[in-house]
């Protein structure tokens, strides 16, 4: 019988430089979707699904991740950080980072740069009632080129696993949510460097383990590039995806909401007329030019953008003064190294 599933980790050690000029200063995981840390997304999910203890896979930046999210007290379960002093890679991310779990039931496993609206509960349960040895959490996408692809029989049990190939021979990709009984995560080399997509999987496959692929088609997001972020967040603050951690820092007065655009501080400058759409962030300290017209932006706090600009796609970096009269289309502006 399986045991409760109340542990997970969260695969946060990465550089992100697909994501650059935003993470220069900034890890990935701890980049703002709608106001709000990706973590922190991932750490509310994983808590009303009924996860009680949580660790942090962190490497690079680690020293960021503790002084927000502290023993986790404050997000009504426990937290913990192990550090990788070096890359290990998937497995060995998920291998060392269990090592801080006090459970010994299956465990959740989150890639560090998904925004989903799946239902984790609903996974979890899939996996106990179908005794599986690990279940990941699957999605249909129109191109499959850039994941990892799955076969599936009637029974959604995995009969192929394939990481990023050319011709993939369905369109089913794994989507970045697992759950690992913990027998797989101690089979792993402990200090080895470990790709679960290319040696955990495929060797479980191969010893005749239970894979099996829980299918969910609600709003699934690769937070990849620059552009996804973007996204995200414009999709979050229009209602077009949901996360309850937007719901709690507006409740907590974290974050403001001004018609269809979300404010962090109640002290923005609104030069008029000025318009905002389709989800933009603002930050606090802000100060928005007349006539100026935003759509799908992100400002930073104390950031100005002159009169007259006309902002889509864009993000301006924090303190960053965008001349009068601008025109940028899916531009970062003032971010340096």
């Amino acid at each position: 019988m399986q045991r409760k599933i109340t542990s997970a980790i969260l695969l946060v050690g990465g550089m992100g430089t697909r994501m650059q000029p935003l993470t220069f200063s900034t890890p990935k995981p701890m980049l703002k979707v709608a106001g709000v840390p990706f973590t922190e997304h991932q750490i509310v999910k994983a808590r009303e699904a009924g996860i009680t203890e949580i660790v942090l896979a962190t490497s690079f930046m680690a020293e960021i991740f503790e002084p927000y999210f502290g023993n986790g007290e404050k997000f009504g379960l426990k937290i913990s950080y192990a550090v990788e002093e070096s890359a290990l890679g998937t497995g060995g991310a998920i291998r060392n980072a269990a090592k801080k779990l006090s459970g010994t039931g299956p465990v959740v496993i989150f890639n560090g740069d998904v925004l989903s609206s799946h239902n984790l509960r609903e996974q979890m349960e899939f996996h106990e009632t179908n005794n599986a040895d690990v279940t990941l959490y699957l999605t249909e996408v129109p191109d499959a080129r850039a994941f990892g692809v799955v076969e599936l029989d009637a029974s959604k049990r995995i009969l192929t696993f394939n990481e990023k190939m050319e011709n993939p021979p369905t369109n089913m990709i794994n989507a970045g949510c697992y759950i690992f009984n913990h027998d797989v995560i101690e089979s792993i080399p402990e200090n080895a460097v470990i790709s679960v997509e290319r040696e955990t999987f495929p060797g479980l496959l191969n010893n005749d383990g239970r894979l099996f692929g829980f299918v969910d088609s609600n709003y699934w997001l690769d937070i990849g590039n620059p552009g996804a972020l973007l996204k995200a967040t414009s999709d979050l603050i229009s209602g077009v995806a949901s996360s309850s951690a937007v719901d709690e820092a507006l409740a907590d007065g974290r974050i403001f909401r001004r018609d269809s655009t979300l404010l962090h501080g109640e002290n923005v400058v609104f030069e008029q007329p000025s318009t905002q759409d389709s989800g933009c962030f603002i930050g606090s300290g802000a100060v928005i030019g007349s006539q100026s017209t935003l759509s799908r932006c992100v400002v930073g706090e104390n950031a100005i953008v002159g009169e007259k600009a006309v902002l889509i796609n864009t993000f301006v970096a924090p303190g960053f003064h965008v001349p009068a009269a601008t025109l940028a289309e899916n531009a970062f502006l003032g971010f340096t190294r």
